[in-house]
């Protein structure tokens, strides 16, 4: 299963939350919107690391969001 996090951030690269590089990520204004388009570029999957739990973000066909852990 391929993901835009995959994509961006090899395992090995991997840092505590507090430490990422907000410029690496295109995400220089931290109150600014994320669109989904850029979120699901590679499917309609996104694996999200939060404070060491894998979570999972997923668009449905009917164009719903469901993050589950």
């Amino acid at each position: 299963m391929s993901s835009l996090v995959d994509s961006v951030l090899d395992k090995s690269d991997a840092v505590p939350e507090t430490a990422i590089d907000q410029r690496k990520f295109g995400m220089q204004d931290r109150n600014g919107p994320i669109y989904s388009d850029a979120l699901f570029s590679q499917g309609d999957e996104v694996l999200i690391q939060h404070q060491g739990a894998e979570y999972r973000l997923r668009r449905t066909r009917n164009g719903k969001l469901i993050l589950t852990k």
